[in-house]
């Protein structure tokens, strides 16, 4: 999981022309948030833990204003 993220930032900072350190993505960009806390609801949801997963895709959408559902797996890099 940690390796995704990895390769998601290093995708955002190459990316994105206003991009100015991976600190800064890491930090600021809700995209990668919301992406990451898809992959945590969803692997939640695999696992048979649906309403902690559902809980946390609400969390999600409150937070970062994306919404996901659970079930939907992400595809390599943004969904």
């Amino acid at each position: 999981m940690l390796d995704e993220l990895r390769e998601d930032l290093g995708a955002l900072y190459r990316d994105d022309p206003a991009a100015r350190s991976r600190a800064e993505v890491l930090l600021a960009y809700q995209g990668l948030h919301a992406l990451f806390l898809h992959r945590i609801a969803h692997r939640l949801w695999r696992s048979g833990a649906r309403l902690i997963a559902r809980i946390l895709s609400n969390v999600n959408r409150f937070l970062t204003g994306v919404g996901y559902t659970p079930r939907r797996a992400s595809a390599v890099g943004w969904p």
